[in-house]
This record gives C-alpha cells, sequence and structure tokens, in this order.
C-alpha cells in the first residue's frame, strides 16, 4: 500500500471485516473489476456520446493503452493527478486509463480556476494535471500550463481533443504510440501490486471552510457503492442509463460510470445543455436517469416527450422535488423516485417497495443494509426521536472514516465512535412502515447552485480582499432552476460597486464562475444575533423574497 503518513485515515479493522465477510467489499481493483466485466461483455455498448460509442472490448483496450503509456511516459503507480474534463467519450476513456496505470484521479470541475486548482494541486502533491481542449473562451490547456509553472511536483501537463501542435501531452497519441498485446501485460504488473483497500480516488467536499476538503475514496468501498447503486436501482446489462451532470463528480462515477458498468449496462453520456442532451436521450433510447435541481425545467422542455418515450425510472436529486416535475414524469408512465448522496459516501434512495407519498416527500432509505445512521441533536451526540429535525451522522461501508490530511477537520466531523457528521439537517418519516429520511435544511453554511456547492465563508473572504467592500455575508436565494445562487450582502467602504465590479475582482482571483454572487444588495450594516455574529438566519429570510436582478 501507498505510505500516506496517516495523512489517510484507515477504516476500523473490525468493520472492514465485517463489510467484507458481508460481500460488500472485494479483493479486487477497480481497473480489474471493470476488466472482467469487460471480458464477459466485449460487444455490447460500454457507452455512448455524441462523439460516438465504444464498446466494452474497445474501451478496455484503449484504456490498457492509456494505462500501459502513461506508465511508459514515467508517471508512477500512487502518482495523483488533477482532472478537469467535461462529458465526452474521451474522458472515460481518460478515467480507466489512470485506474489502469495505478494514478490517482484528483476530481475538480472544469469550471475551477487557479484559486481551487493550486491550493489543490499543492496539497495532493500532484505529478499531472489532465485538460480538454474546449470551444470555451476559457483555455484549458494554457491554463494548466501555467498553473505548473513554478509547482515542482507537477511533471506532465497531460491533455485531450488538442490540435497536433498544443503544449503538453496527448493522451491520444499516447494510445496510439502502444502495442495492446504489451499494454495488457504492463497493466496486470501493476494491478497485482495494487491493494484494493487503497487510495483510488479523491473527491472534493463543498465544504463551509475556504478550498474543498478532499475525500479519500478506497478501490473496494468505492466499487461497492456503485454496484449498490446499480442494484437498488434494479439495473442490469439491458440498462440504459442517461448523466447530463459532470461525470468527473462523484454523482458521476457512482451513479453513473462505475453503476453502470458494474452490471454491464450502457453510459448514455450527454452533456448539461438540454437541447444536446434530450435529442440524445431520445435516439438512444435512456432506460434510466439522474435528473439534479438543475435540470427539473427538463419537463418544460421542447424535447422531453420524445426523451420520455423509453424512460422506465427516473431518479430526482438535489434539492425538494416540486410535484409538478414529479407528475409531468408520472403521466408518461415513468417509475419516480427520489436519492440524497455525498461525496463523503452516504446514499439513500427510494425504492420499488417506497409508496408514492415516501418517493414524493423523502429521500428514501439507506441505500446498503450495511449503512447506518443516527440523527442527532445538533452539536451534541444524543439522538432526537423520529420526527424530530436533527443532524444526520452516518457510518458503513462507503462512508469515509476521515478526510485527506485534515486531523482538526476530522475532530470535529466525526462522532465519538466515527459516525461522519453530514452537517445536512433531517428528519425521519414513518411512511408505511418504512423509516424515511426527510431532508430538512443545512447546518453547514453552503450555497447549493444547481448541485454544486458554494462555501459562503470562502467567497465572504475573497470579497473582502476588495478596497471597496468592508464587510460581507452570503446566503442563498431561491432560484425556480438551480435551486439556490448566492446573494451577497456587503456594507461598503466608500461607493458601492457595480455586480460587474464584483465579477471582475472575483476572476481576477481566479475564482471559478459558479462561486460569484449573482445578486448585490448594499447595507449600511449586517445584521448581527445576540451574541454578535451575523444574522445569517435574517439575511436567507431576506433573500428567500428576492429575484435575481440585481440592486
Amino acid at each position: 500500500m501507498i505510505n500516506w503518513d496517516g495523512r489517510v485515515t484507515a477504516y476500523p479493522s473490525d468493520a472492514v471485516e465485517r463489510y467484507r465477510s458481508a460481500g460488500a467489499w472485494g479483493s479486487l481493483t477497480i481497473a480489474e473489476q471493470f476488466h472482467g466485466v469487460a471480458q464477459r461483455d466485449s460487444a455490447r455498448i460500454a457507452v455512448v456520446a455524441e462523439e460516438g460509442s465504444l464498446t466494452y472490448g474497445e474501451l478496455d483496450e484503449l484504456t490498457d493503452r492509456l494505462g500501459a503509456g502513461l506508465a511508459e511516459l514515467g508517471l508512477n503507480p500512487g502518482d495523483r493527478v488533477i482532472v478537469q474534463l467535461t462529458n465526452r467519450l474521451q474522458s472515460v476513456v481518460a478515467w480507466y486509463g489512470l485506474l489502469k496505470a495505478g494514478l490517482i484521479p484528483v476530481c475538480t470541475l472544469a469550471a475551477h480556476r487557479a484559486h481551487e486548482i493550486n491550493a489543490i494541486s499543492r496539497k495532493v502533491a500532484a505529478a499531472a494535471h489532465l485538460v480538454e481542449s474546449t470551444s470555451s473562451t476559457f483555455d484549458l490547456i494554457s491554463f494548466a500550463i501555467d498553473v505548473q509553472a513554478g509547482h515542482p511536483s507537477l511533471r506532465y501537463v497531460l491533455t485531450t481533443g488538442a490540435s497536433k501542435n498544443a503544449p503538453g501531452v496527448q493522451i491520444e497519441q499516447i494510445i496510439a504510440d502502444m502495442d495492446a498485446a504489451t499494454a495488457r501485460e504492463r497493466i496486470v504488473q501493476i494491478q497485482r501490486k495494487i491493494d484494493p483497500d487503497d487510495v483510488v480516488c479523491f473527491q472534493l467536499s463543498g465544504g463551509t471552510t475556504g478550498i474543498p476538503k478532499l475525500i479519500p475514496r478506497l478501490h473496494a468501498e468505492y466499487w461497492y457503492n456503485a454496484f449498490e447503486f446499480a442494484r437498488a436501482s434494479g439495473w442490469n446489462e439491458s440498462t440504459r442509463a442517461a448523466h447530463l451532470i459532470p461525470i468527473i463528480h462523484n454523482a458521476g462515477i457512482t451513479c453513473a460510470l462505475h453503476a453502470v458498468h458494474s452490471v454491464g449496462g450502457t453510459l448514455i453520456l450527454a452533456t448539461a445543455v438540454l437541447d444536446q442532451a434530450l435529442p440524445l436521450l431520445a435516439r438512444e433510447r435512456a432506460t434510466d436517469a439522474l435528473i439534479g435541481h438543475g435540470h427539473f425545467s427538463i419537463v418544460d422542455h421542447a424535447g422531453f416527450s420524445d426523451a420520455a418515450v423509453s424512460l422506465k425510472r427516473v431518479l430526482l436529486s438535489g434539492a425538494k422535488v416540486p410535484p409538478r416535475v414529479f407528475e409531468a414524469f408520472e403521466r408518461r408512465g415513468v417509475w419516480v423516485g427520489q436519492t440524497f448522496g455525498m461525496g463523503e459516501g452516504f446514499f439513500t434512495m427510494s425504492t420499488p417497495d417506497s409508496s408514492r407519498q415516501s418517493r414524493l416527500t423523502t429521500v428514501g432509505v439507506p441505500m446498503s443494509p450495511l449503512d447506518e445512521f443516527r440523527v442527532l441533536e445538533p452539536g451534541t451526540e444524543d439522538e432526537v426521536g423520529d420526527g424530530v429535525v436533527g443532524e444526520l451522522a452516518c457510518r458503513g461501508p462507503y462512508t469515509i472514516p476521515g478526510y485527506f490530511d485534515a486531523p482538526d477537520i476530522n475532530a470535529t466531523s466525526f462522532t465519538s465512535d466515527g459516525f461522519y457528521r453530514t452537517g445536512d439537517l433531517v428528519a425521519v418519516r414513518v411512511i408505511d412502515g418504512q423509516r424515511c429520511i426527510s431532508i430538512e435544511g443545512r447546518l453547514k453554511d453552503l450555497i447549493n447552485r444547481g448541485g454544486e456547492k458554494i462555501s459562503a465563508e470562502e467567497v465572504e473572504g475573497l470579497l473582502l480582499r476588495h478596497s471597496g467592500i468592508s464587510a460581507a455575508a452570503i446566503v442563498a436565494m431561491p432560484d425556480e432552476r438551480l435551486g439556490e445562487r448566492a446573494c451577497a450582502y456587503l456594507v461598503a467602504a466608500g461607493e458601492p460597486l457595480t455586480l460587474d465590479d464584483i465579477r471582475l475582482h472575483l476572476q481576477s482571483l481566479s475564482v471559478a464562475k459558479f462561486k460569484w454572487p449573482e445578486r448585490l444588495e448594499w447595507v449600511s450594516t449586517l445584521p448581527t444575533t445576540p451574541v454578535g455574529k451575523v444574522d445569517k438566519k435574517l439575511l436567507r429570510v431576506r433573500a428567500a423574497e428576492m429575484t435575481l436582478t440585481s440592486s
């Protein structure tokens, strides 16, 4: 195993034994798991996107060649690779190629900028940065080259979709230069030395303080997490599951890529743009889809009816589900449920046995029979009764026992017996005999913008770097399409700034655009509670009555 010098918290040995004896944790790496499925289902379509499709056999061979080529390049098992890719066919090739080389992807967003990437990359001592050529105005390849400068551990910038003369090492060329038979032998040698209980990737947590926390996921538990999602969803080799949200993201990897492939099904990899996604779903006859809050408007789109023709099951996620969205799917004969999950692991889902009331009003029950959860009085380890709102705490076969290299955060994020404190406010609702979980809010100071978590404290600190701002408070403002957007309450140090001024300031700090406030409220002072803290509860009440237009 990799020597993490205590930066990765180990699962308790008795828990590992229990999960393995129950058949949850296996003894293979994820690359080996995928290869086994590909050998069995080599002729079946593994993934289809706008650019084309790949069978399991084709995907297995391409990723063997990429993995072996990355090793030939000089990357070593255990090296960390920052990944900034969108939903395209080559992203799936890249993912499995990295795993086959024994490399550890660090899953960031294409929207992240220097503020986030520099800190994350240095935290994990990344050896490479993988980006794509895009048609957007932001040049990710040039960005990666700039990040590499002055970064002692970053040896390679890897690219996909780039022109021949672009800087960096093109993964397409790596694949072309590697023989398939030689590659398979090299991958077998690499995988033989990887422990299935070691880190397979790092996901990011939408934390409340500064840069996202790093979530180490392990081969054995991460594959089980995905397989259990597929099992609970009723998936098999005939499943054609569509995914529209970022694939290099915990939901993308767990609920789409690995879950579909764990049962030999087909992943329909779409983009977030409904004008592009819905024709693909219709053409490829999607049977299943995970729809986040940012796509609840799908039911109002002109292409919805055609895309829904083949759908059998839909899981809705990300926010309280409007009944009209639920009903729009039902009118087309689609079974509708809800799911709730986190990069830290714990998942809940509606089940085939769930009543309509529970599917409409709750996020269901824990996904695995090995999951454990409690609802605690906030700030204590005391459990509250069913029906009482409290903080969700959980542990289980795919819930992390600690964040990466974060002893101070871990000390407050877990109970004395190892339950992860989620910061989510929930209540248990007993419906038709099922103890279902209802999401009631958050303890954490986050804005959930279309599924992406924005740390209010982080953005407040960035705003205060502007000489024209003397105080700042960020709260969520409701939005019909994305669920929430960020509203900034600001105290000016002089004349109030415009929204464009704020955007230019944050752009100069290389902050991801999705974190930028979308409404400004200039006030003479920020309201405070009796103990002198900013009264964000009052600010949220005010923001709940607002529209997007700035003032």
